[in-house]
This record gives structure tokens, sequence and C-alpha cells, in this order.
């Protein structure tokens, strides 16, 4: 395993911290365009990538080392890190692992981000809702996930507290369950186009 392996960022008091999770098999430009969008629209301190020890909505997957080192790779810039949490905590589920940070470093401002093509299908994650009520969303433009995303179940159940996109840099200080949908310039690289082509994977 790499050396560059991470136990936790630093998370101190008041720090305002983007926790973007996936299988990122491989990362790609599309993962690091919602990273790096996320990081300069919400005004965040960081980017933590978290590469999934295991993902329990897909069947098959890379080893965690390779992962990694792609995530590593992607990950540029002083303001994003990649932590291998996840895996040292023996965690399967996003809502336990968020849990455990928001326990562990209680004073920081904690924000979930994710695609909107993750959004589509969020409601089948567990402890989604969970999830919800205990970190503030921030959902970021995929290609081809407009429509779906707008009409998921998170979107309609939490229409309510879904703030402007011009008030996105004051969501990483909200409460749960606000959320914000972030338009930006679409990239369109996927893992499945990369893990189909052997020269880039």
């Amino acid at each position: 395993m790499s050396r560059h392996l991470l136990r936790l960022p630093s998370a101190t008091d008041g720090m305002k911290i983007g926790l973007f999770g996936g299988s990122f098999d491989p990362a790609h430009a599309g993962h690091a365009h919602v990273a790096e969008t996320a990081l300069k629209r919400l005004n965040l301190d960081y980017v933590w990538w978290i590469p999934a020890r295991g993902n329990p909505l897909k069947s098959t997957q890379t080893a965690f080392e390779k992962r990694f080192a792609s995530a590593e790779k992607m990950a540029k810039g002083p303001h994003m890190r990649v932590t291998d949490i996840e895996k040292r905590l023996d965690l399967s589920y996003t809502n336990a692992l968020i849990q455990h940070l928001k326990t562990t470093a209680p004073k920081a401002h904690f924000v979930w981000i994710m695609g909107g093509d993750n959004l589509i299908n969020f409601h089948h994650w567990q402890g989604w809702n969970q999830i919800a009520e205990a970190v503030p969303i921030a959902v970021v433009a995929r290609p081809g996930a407009g429509a779906r995303a707008r009409f998921s179940k998170f979107a309609r159940r939490y229409s309510h507290a879904r703030i402007a996109d011009a008030r996105a840099a004051s969501l990483a200080t909200s409460s749960a369950p606000h959320w914000v949908h972030l338009r930006a310039p679409l990239n369109s690289e996927s893992s499945t186009r990369l893990r189909g082509n052997s020269s880039s994977w």
C-alpha cells in the first residue's frame, strides 16, 4: 500500500471540509471537476477524497490500492487531500463514516459532495436520509443527469431545504438538511469508459 496513505487529514475547529467519497474506479477528470467546483463555489478549506473500501451497490471492484493511487493522481492542488479513513476504520457505508467524523471533529463543518449522476440513486444508499439530516450536501451537475437528478427521491423529499446556487458559499456553515445544486460547465469523462480502455486503466 502507498506510503502516502493518510489516516485522517487535519480538521481543526471552524474548518470547512468537503467530503468527496466514491469508488474512483478509476478517478478521472470528471471527479476532479466535481471536487474543484465544490472547493471554489462552497468556499471550502479542503476537499477530502475518500476512496470507498468497497461499494455495496457495485458487484465488481478494482483493488483498493489501485483506486487510491488513481485518486491521488487526480486530486491536485494544496486544498485536495486523499484519505484511506474508510478502509482503516473498516467501514462500508457513508452514514457510518459521517457519524464518525462528526464525533471526531465536532466543531469542523463537513459537507458531502456528489455528482448529479449519484443523486439519481442516492435513495438506495443505506441510511441516505440519515446522511441528509447529518451534513449539508452539495450536488455538482454532471452530463445526462439533469432531469433525473431534479426529480430524484432526495430532491423531492428535501425540496424545502434547497438553497439557491448564488448562496452556495454559505452551505458549509448551514444546518442539515440544506443542500445546493451547483450548475457548472460539464465534464463528460466517466469511470466506465476508462475501464473499457485498457490503455487508460
